[in-house]
């Protein structure tokens, strides 16, 4: 019933930045939090940055001060502004969502198909 789909990611020069999108559609009440994921190859995936449904943030070390999650939530979308890019920071990027689907119903977890972020030296 809900779907996420990411869009945003390339390829991009060392310093430079890019936006990623997430839009949430189908049968949604209410989206509790959203929050962005990646994983690099032959590393586990690690959360990035997250948004909870009071407006809170939170980042991972490796990308405070230079990535910014926001959200629109009459779009039904979250977006990850990411700034200064690093080589390190190449890797897959996921959209996560729990989303309640019916005021009857406790929420349910979702992830998007991912997008591919490249960032060359």
């Amino acid at each position: 019933q809900v779907q996420l789909v990411e869009s945003g990611g390339g390829l991009v020069q060392a310093g430079g930045s890019l936006r990623l999108s997430c839009a949430a559609s189908g049968t949604i009440f209410s989206i509790d939090a959203m929050a962005w994921y990646r994983q690099a190859p032959g590393k586990q995936r690690e959360l990035v940055a997250g948004s909870g449904s009071g407006g809170n943030t939170n980042y991972a070390d490796s990308v405070k001060g230079r990535f910014t999650i926001s959200r629109d939530n009459a779009k039904n979308t979250v977006y990850l502004q990411m700034n200064s890019l690093k080589p390190e920071d190449t890797a897959v990027y996921y959209c996560n969502a729990h989303i309640r689907s019916s005021v009857w119903r406790g929420d349910s977890e979702y992830w998007g198909q991912g997008t591919q972020v490249t960032v060359s030296s």
